[in-house]
């Protein structure tokens, strides 16, 4: 099951530089909508680069990983770490929940698994 698949991993490098750039100097839409569109992308290709499982397997997982840690955010998890810490916690969870960032995370993972899906199908017919 546990199978590196170079491409997938390097793609997921690229995205995180961009995930990055935007962090650091980006605001608004870009930010907040973009980034969190480019971000279960970057999850999906970091999940298939690890894994050999199907396209469908590794939306879905990103999908409930995405929507878990948004819905954490809810619970106000992020405030309750010492000072220290609390800093890289709002990085991994956010700061606020939102029903734009899920809309933004299930956008990302339906255009990622349709040009995945579609990419290895015109491969496998070559």
């Amino acid at each position: 099951m546990i199978k590196l698949n170079v491409k997938y991993l390097l793609a997921s490098v690229l995205l995180l530089i961009i995930e990055i750039a935007i962090a650091r100097y980006a605001t608004g839409f870009i930010r907040h909508t973009l980034g969190d569109y480019l971000v279960v992308i970057l999850l999906y290709f970091l999940i298939k680069g690890f894994l050999k499982i199907t396209n469908k397997k590794a939306a879905i997982i990103t999908l409930i990983f995405s929507f878990i840690i948004e819905f954490l955010q809810l619970s106000n998890l992020q405030n309750i770490f010492p000072e220290k810490y609390s800093k890289t916690v709002q990085i991994i969870l956010g700061t606020s929940f939102s029903y734009l960032d899920l809309v933004a995370y299930t956008l990302g993972v339906l255009t990622v698994y349709i040009i995945d899906s579609y990419y290895q199908k015109t491969k496998n017919l070559s």
